[in-house]
């Protein structure tokens, strides 16, 4: 697994996070209709899939696969998780890269949904930020061990194209998070993105 340490520069960043979201949150009050919805129809049925014991695994697994693909833009977070590096990366790195990430991620992202245990998904507000950008807020239930656990989705797009490009549990956006593990890597390799791209092949 490619981990990180926290650095002085993400220290601050979640200093200012902490200070400047409340201002930010009660500026954007919108909501966005269509992107709920979206989320609670693709993401009710990714939920579903993972959380099915009834499918064997090699089931379960392929059947994730397609609803991830019809929730996630994975073109974008692959080039969103790359940093810096995504302006100087070769075609040929890009090439291999996209290859190997996009079956990494499904697998990160099926690891990340199981672990939610519940199977009900409610939607509880959106966030407008931008035309075509909006933070969808929901919460998982249905596991009668554990309380409801909130969960929200940036989605991208608008009606009949949207797409999720990150979601965020316990405080943590799951494609920051690679950003920032995947530059500390290349940066500790010089700079050498193939360093990361053979870690993910690994």
């Amino acid at each position: 697994m490619i981990t990180a340490p926290f650095s002085r520069r993400r220290a601050l960043a979640a200093f200012a996070a902490a200070v400047f979201a409340p201002a930010v949150a009660r500026a954007r009050v919108a909501r966005n209709a269509a992107a709920e919805q979206f989320v609670l129809s693709e993401g009710q049925k990714v939920l579903s899939v993972v959380t099915n014991r009834g499918l064997s695994t090699t089931a379960r697994d392929a059947a994730f696969r397609d609803m991830i693909d019809q929730l996630a833009d994975f073109q974008r977070i692959s080039g969103f998780v790359l940093g810096k590096y995504a302006r100087v990366i070769t075609p040929a790195q890009r090439q291999r890269f996209n290859a190997v990430f996009k079956g990494y991620a499904q697998r990160l992202f099926q690891t990340h949904l199981t672990g939610f245990k519940g199977n009900q998904l409610q939607i509880t507000g959106s966030v407008v930020r931008g035309p075509t950008d909006t933070v969808v807020n929901t919460v998982v239930s249905g596991d009668p061990k554990a309380g409801p656990l909130p969960v929200s989705w940036r989605v991208l797009g608008g009606p009949g194209s949207f797409k999720a490009v990150d979601v965020q549990t316990r405080g943590v956006w799951l494609a920051i998070t690679l950003q920032q593990d995947f530059v500390y890597t290349i940066d500790n390799a010089g700079g050498n993105v193939d360093a990361l791209i053979t870690q993910l092949e690994a």
